[in-house]
């Protein structure tokens, strides 16, 4: 076959396509397929969170987390909430030696474990806030995301200058922790959104670009579940830092 490489592909997307001896058209919709497979882990995900968060907290399981009346952890509280940390760093260290089914199970215990350490949220917001929270998060992540997927502007400056931003959110969090201010507690919350919105969009931008290098290898399906991790987590955070301050308590 001869490869007809449209002048509008990027040097690296033309470089790719000439690589799998494929068409223009053929290369469009090998990065949909890709895209949608890293969406399809990615809403997967959050649906198993949601689903696990919302069963603890109807069964009452969430109390042996959480104190119902202080909302302070309990030891094991304090393993769900740090377990997820331990699944990010073994697939961000370790992913490239995992086979792609040992990754696909991190992701999904990930996602479980996520849903159990935010189940307390249905301790301190009402069920109505939390939905509409929820699906004003899906709406503006939808936007974001098609942006990322859509523009020409290069977004790889802006990810990096706001992962220094999220390092600065996360040292205020933690100053927080002593000084319980309320005011900052806000501005952490708008600043966090604003990060995360961001993040979508260039995160989006970055995995369509990740396309081009592992089309067609072994490193592919892999690569569309760290994608969708990393999408996952813009997500949950931005879903997160928007219920901090626009939803209702209990």
């Amino acid at each position: 076959m001869v490869n007809q490489v449209d002048p509008r592909l990027s040097r690296s997307a033309a470089m790719a396509s000439a690589r799998l001896g494929t068409t223009a058209a053929e290369y469009d919709a090998g990065l949909r397929s890709h895209m949608l497979s890293v969406y399809n882990y990615m809403m997967s995900g959050v649906l198993l969170t949601g689903v696990v968060a919302l069963g603890m907290a109807y069964t009452g399981a969430v109390n042996a987390l959480f104190n119902p009346m202080t909302g302070s952890p309990s030891i094991l509280g304090w393993i769900v909430m740090l377990a997820p940390l331990g699944f990010v760093f073994a697939l961000g260290f370790r992913f490239q030696k995992m086979s792609e089914s040992a990754v696909q199970a991190c992701f999904w215990a990930f996602a479980a474990i996520m849903g159990a350490s935010m189940s307390t949220i249905f301790l301190r917001y009402t069920g109505t806030s939390i939905a509409t929270t929820f699906f004003a998060t899906a709406a503006a992540f939808a936007g974001l995301s098609l942006y990322g997927y859509t523009t020409k502007r290069d977004l790889s400056r802006l990810g990096t200058f706001l992962v220094m931003g999220l390092i600065g959110i996360l040292v205020a969090m933690v100053a927080n922790i002593f000084m319980q201010s309320g005011t900052l507690s806000l501005v952490i919350s708008i600043l966090g959104v604003l990060i995360f919105a961001g993040l979508t969009a260039a995160d989006t931008q970055k995995i369509k670009e990740t396309y081009d290098y592992v089309a067609g290898t072994d490193m592919q399906g892999k690569a569309a579940i760290m994608g969708a991790l990393t999408l996952y987590l813009d997500f949950i955070n931005l879903f997160q830092f928007l219920l901090s301050f626009l939803g209702s308590r209990e």
